[in-house]
C-alpha cells in the first residue's frame, strides 16, 4: 500500500505522515474496517470520495472533506460508528483520522492541504 504524508500549507503543520491511500474499488471498500483504532499520523486517503459512513467500525474518526484542489471544504469531526457523512457535490476526495485530530491540527474550512508520496 502507498503512503503519504499530508501537510497543511495554510497553517504549515503536519496532518499526518502515515497516510494511506484507497484509491482503488476494493480498497475504498474496505477503508477502516476491520482496524480498532488509528495512532496519531495515521489515516486513510479515500479518492475519489463525495462522502462517507462508518458502518461495522469499532472506534470514531475525523473526517476531512477536499475539493479536487486539496482545499478543505468539509469537516465531520468525531464521527461515531454507524453514521453518515453527507454527500457534497464539492468533496471529491476525504481524509480519515482517529478522533481529535481535526482539533488537534486545528484543521478549518478553507485551509489548502498538500499529499507527498514518501521517499523510499
Amino acid at each position: 500500500m502507498r503512503v503519504v504524508t499530508v501537510t497543511n500549507q495554510t497553517r504549515e503543520t503536519v496532518i499526518g505522515s502515515q497516510i494511506t491511500i484507497a484509491n482503488t474499488s476494493l480498497s475504498r471498500m474496505i477503508g477502516l474496517l476491520g482496524k480498532r483504532g488509528l495512532n496519531a499520523g495515521e489515516g486513510l486517503w479515500i479518492s475519489p470520495s463525495s462522502g462517507v459512513h462508518t458502518f461495522g467500525m469499532k472506534f470514531a474518526i475525523d473526517v476531512i472533506g477536499l475539493d479536487k484542489n486539496l482545499r478543505v471544504v468539509k469537516l465531520w469531526p468525531r464521527l461515531v460508528p454507524f453514521r453518515l457523512t453527507s454527500v457534497s457535490l464539492k468533496v471529491s476526495s476525504v481524509i480519515e483520522l482517529g478522533a481529535g485530530q481535526i482539533a488537534e491540527c486545528q484543521v478549518q474550512v478553507g485551509d489548502l492541504l498538500e499529499i507527498r508520496e514518501q521517499a523510499d
